[in-house]
Order: structure tokens, then sequence, then C-alpha cells
């Protein structure tokens, strides 16, 4: 018990003559990201089956729900548009 004593009054004079390094924080700058298209609420309702299945395949692929309705529909649009641009061409 006295050694405890003696290590701790040893720490507290230690502290006592010592002045505490005071960290120094390195400043970066932060680098810019892309700049991202302004985003919109977007409302629907779809049968809960089907949510249930974008939901399941949300976590099997490590996707949010908003990933997955914008990838759909990108790619709707893109199938869609198709024969439209080939009727313009035929034109």
């Amino acid at each position: 018990m006295e050694d405890y004593k003696k290590k701790l009054g040893g720490l507290a004079d230690k502290l006592k003559q010592e002045r505490p390094k005071t960290p120094i924080q390195e400043v970066l700058p932060v680098k810019p990201t892309t700049a991202k298209e302004p985003e919109v609420q977007f409302n629907n309702r779809i049968p809960k089956a089907l949510l249930k299945r974008v939901k399941a395949y949300g976590l099997e692929h490590e996707l949010s729900l908003q990933d997955i309705n914008i990838q759909a529909l990108e790619l709707y649009l893109r199938q869609k548009a198709k024969p439209e641009q080939n009727n313009k061409n035929a034109e």
C-alpha cells in the first residue's frame, strides 16, 4: 500500500513539473466531391409483396431502396426510349 501511495505521489509531482503536451491538429483541405444532380422526393404506391421483394433484393445486393428505384427507372426509360429513337431515325 505504501508503494502505491509513493507511486501516486511521484506521478502528481511529475504532472506538476512537466507541462502537458498539447497535440497539434493538422488542418487539411476538404477534397471537393463531384457535384450531384439535385434530388426531389418521389412517392408512389406499390403492392406490398413487391416491396418485400425489392427490400430483400436490396439486402442481398447491399443497395438502398433509393438506389434500386433509380436504377430501375433508368433501365425502364432506356428500354422504352429505344423504339422512339428508332422511329425518329427511320423518318
